[in-house]
């Protein structure tokens, strides 16, 4: 198990990260981790001085029929691109196994093949092909990257990757921008993601590398950090709307200016298919929101978005409690510790992907449509959250932070 809340998140990250986006190349991990997306550190790696962080550049759009193709597109994020770019008149083609909720999109054009040229046809259905643009929403082996993006850089004018804020190499800088040093691993062939997932950062920033090489100046790095919305399956930010709807005492982590940050799956689709129109190029952190965000903002915006959540108190139970040393880390979806390691996890400057025409609702909007979707979950989906605490644990915590000693006047440490 993880010994401390930046490994947890890093485990989170990585698990999250191929149930929400639709892994088709993403190594097994060992062992099995709980669900759930979103930035993580780069896992003890040495910093490395980053390489020269490209500044975006826009080119001017094409003329005629606008063609798409997404490596994988059936996950979380993929569905809502091609909803976006089907809005923006694009033809869409996406490339998977056909194994994740194929039913999808029956009006959209599917090749299928395996992102690893050394199974089965490989990416041979794409040879020979064409498309204004490539999202790829599925790559975390820069091998397998670097095959794609190989053998599609004759025929695409721009690659966009989906990466992520693990590949940063710590977290500890508010309003670190793009050129922080990016993660590294001691064996740069090593496709395994790592007992607690340690490896995923830093094969995020190699998988950038792959794909910038293969098409210098053509590759849009997206850094997203915790992707929220309707269909997310991790239940991470989830968890949070249900659990004020619930109401009671609710189990609040930190302090309520603790720092969050999150981008709705919707603004981050919108966004992705806007740099592929304007053929912006660069790396960019994409999260948000609009506005700052804290933890205790959250809460109080899914109490006042929920009627039924009127009645939810919060009781907020330190950091230094909730990570014990020895201790396992609580399962409190989202938040990290605004102090040590994982201080200025939720801190990333968005400035670039601002000034590049990102855009972000309410969180709000956010709140009241990420619970009307989960409520259309089947019952038996529900009774099963895949991130954070059972009433039981929750509870228990509770009453052990109530138990613990204090000095008059002061809450529990």
């Amino acid at each position: 198990m993880p010994s401390s809340r930046r490994h947890f998140l890093s485990l989170t990250a990585a698990a999250g990260s191929m149930a929400a986006l639709g892994c088709s190349s993403a190594p097994r991990p060992s062992p099995p981790a709980p669900a759930g997306a979103g930035p993580a550190p780069g896992g003890g790696q040495a910093r490395a001085p980053a390489p020269a962080s490209p500044q975006p550049t826009v080119s001017s759009g094409s003329s005629g029929k606008k063609t798409l193709l997404i490596l994988g597109g059936t996950g979380f994020l993929g569905p809502a691109v091609v909803e976006a770019a089907k809005a923006r008149g694009y033809t869409v083609t996406l490339f998977n196994r056909g194994k994740t909720r194929p039913h999808l999109f029956p009006d959209v054009e599917k090749l299928h093949g395996d992102r690893d040229p050394n199974k089965g046809d490989g990416l041979k259905a794409l040879a020979g092909r064409a498309w204004d643009a490539v999202i790829d929403n599925s790559g975390y082996v820069p091998r397998i990257v670097k095959a794609s993006a190989e053998l599609l850089a004759p025929n695409v004018q721009q690659y966009v990757f989906i990466s992520s804020l693990s590949a940063y190499a710590t977290h500890t800088t508010p309003g670190a921008d793009e050129t922080a040093p990016i993660a590294t691993m001691a064996d740069p062939t090593v496709e395994t993601m790592g007992k607690d997932f340690e490896n995923y950062g830093p094969l995020k920033a190699l998988c950038e590398q792959a794909a910038e090489a293969a098409m210098p100046g053509r590759v849009t790095r997206v850094r997203p950090g915790f992707i929220v919305g309707p269909e997310d399956p991790t239940d991470r930010f989830t968890y949070w709307p249900v659990r004020v709807e619930r109401g009671g005492e609710v189990l609040a982590p930190g302090t309520p200016l603790d720092p969050i940050q999150i981008i709705d799956v919707r603004d981050l689709a919108a966004w992705l298919v806007a740099v592929v129109e304007a053929r912006t190029t660069g790396i960019f952190n994409a999260t948000g929101p609009g506005e700052p965000l804290t933890m205790g903002g959250l809460l109080d915006t899914c109490k006042a978005a929920l009627a039924s959540g009127a009645n939810a108190r919060f009781t907020w139970v330190s950091a230094k409690f909730l990570e014990k040393p020895g201790g396992e880390p609580v399962d409190l979806p989202i938040w990290a510790p605004a102090e040590g390691e994982t201080q200025a996890f939720h801190l990333r400057s968005t400035e670039r992907a601002r000034k590049a025409g990102l855009t972000f609702r309410a969180v709000q909007e956010t709140v009241k449509d990420t619970l009307s979707w989960w409520k259309t979950l089947p019952p038996e989906r529900q009774a099963k959250p895949r991130a954070g605490l059972s009433p039981e644990r929750e509870a228990e915590l509770l009453r052990a932070w109530r138990a613990q000693p204090r000095k008059a006047g002061t809450l529990p440490q």
